[in-house]
């Protein structure tokens, strides 16, 4: 216990960069997420194949080939990130397509006749997916959304071998310097992830729950 107390401002600084990772990677693959399953639902077929194959390639690679082919691919083609950036890039790109295809169950349970409304009063598919249709997805899918941000929260721990110093990165670093502290380590760390899971579950509880009174 006493290593990580003496190392409490590293591991604060280290979990810190995780939640940072998490927050940033999580908005933007909610964005790009959302973009993909209002292609995947539109009208227009060459959208709904190319996010589909989009999908498709990107679920189905492991998240540690898309890390490696960012952080050591992009360089050779002269495009030059940072590392933070370029982690974040691979976590978008595979967090996205879970983010997409959550909203698009959600977006099949919502009644066919909610969206033709709206259309015959002269809404257009943008409209009726901003206002009528989006919205109702997402109260519908708040569970399986909170899943897929926990499962990201757990995968920026690979992003400690591509150069971020995050909480796996910083319980490394400690099990370096001291072998004899194991246990301690690993549970201190293991803590680290658990409060964060813990405060993401909270918050999807609570909004869940505005939600249903409202």
């Amino acid at each position: 216990m006493q290593v990580l107390i003496d190392n409490f401002d590293k591991l604060l600084d280290a979990f810190g960069k995780t939640f940072q990772l998490f927050v940033v990677a999580g908005f933007l693959s909610l964005i790009f997420g959302t973009m993909l399953a209002a292609m995947r639902v539109g009208p227009v077929k060459v959208l709904d194949r190319a996010a589909a194959l989009y999908v498709t390639i990107f679920r189905n690679t492991p998240l540690l080939v898309l890390l490696l082919l960012v952080v050591f691919g992009f360089p050779k083609l002269d495009i030059r990130l940072g590392f933070f950036w370029m982690n974040i890039l691979a976590l978008t790109m595979y967090t996205s397509t879970f983010v997409c295809e959550a909203l698009r169950s959600g977006v099949n349970s919502i009644p066919l006749g909610q969206a033709e409304a709206a259309r015959s009063i002269g809404l257009g598919f943008t409209q009726t997916m901003r206002n009528v249709v989006l919205p109702q997805s997402f109260r519908a899918v708040v569970p399986p959304l909170a899943s897929v941000l926990i499962a990201l929260t757990k995968n920026t721990s690979l992003c400690s071998i591509f150069g971020i110093a995050e909480g796996t990165a910083a319980m490394k670093a400690l099990l370096n310097d001291n072998t004899a502290d194991l246990w301690p380590i690993v549970i201190g760390i293991a803590l680290g992830y658990i409060i964060i899971v813990e405060l993401i579950s909270g918050a999807a509880a609570l909004l869940e729950r505005h939600w249903r009174i409202a």
